[in-house]
């Protein structure tokens, strides 16, 4: 058990590193501004997790092993920026990846300190959603989840999915593997489909807002 959702926290980390520093070239910061994003991308959720719940340092902190992936996950982005030529559709691929991942990551950790339901979904929202959160508002850009694309929803129903599964006792790694192909399946179909929730702005409340 402890040793999937090591590779699940790894495999996240990695994730929102790569994403984080897309991210950061495309607004082409230099190579430390690029780490750095890729840095608060993947331990911002996590940290705050941390915070809330956790009665020891944050992971990162105690486990150099983060550091390094997240090291890595910088050098991945700029050794192959050029390859990964569709810049935008790579970077929500690697986004989803985390999202999907946090989100899993934080209820576990919410169940494993007795929270309750509502409680560990919020856990795992917050653990798959704030990385994005501070990236964006770190390359100056309005986060995703404030806009009316739909991203933390997806998430909260990833973490209503896991929480069933674990009543309805479906075993390890199933339990684990079908939330996260359901939030990324999710993902990629509101993208795709540009599904939003309805806002009640008008275009001339747009318009007049950007100006």
């Amino acid at each position: 058990m402890e040793e999937v959702f090591t590779i699940i926290s790894i495999t996240g980390t990695f994730a929102f590193a790569v994403s984080g520093a897309l991210t950061a070239m495309n607004k082409r910061f230099d190579p430390f501004g690029v780490f750095i994003i890729a840095f608060a991308t993947a331990v911002g959720g996590g940290t705050v997790r941390d915070v809330l719940v956790s009665s020891t340092a944050v992971f990162w902190l105690i486990q150099p092993s983060y550091v390094y992936t997240i090291l890595l996950g910088t050098v991945f982005a700029i050794l192959f920026r050029r390859k990964l030529s569709y810049l935008r559709k790579t970077l929500l691929l690697f986004d989803t990846l985390g999202l999907a991942l946090y989100t899993v990551i934080g209820v576990q950790i919410g169940m494993q300190n007795n929270l309750s339901g509502i409680s560990c979904i919020a856990l795992g929202t917050l653990t798959g959603a704030f990385g994005g959160v501070l990236r964006d508002i770190l390359v100056n850009d309005v986060p995703i989840i404030f806009k009316k694309e739909i991203y933390a929803t997806i998430s909260i129903l990833g973490g209503i999915l896991y929480l069933s599964l674990h009543h309805f006792k479906i075993p390890n790694p199933f339990l684990q593997i079908i939330p996260i192909i359901v939030i990324i399946i999710l993902r990629l179909i509101v993208v795709y489909y540009s599904i939003s929730f309805p806002t009640f702005y008008t275009d001339d409340t747009e318009n007049q807002d950007k100006k």
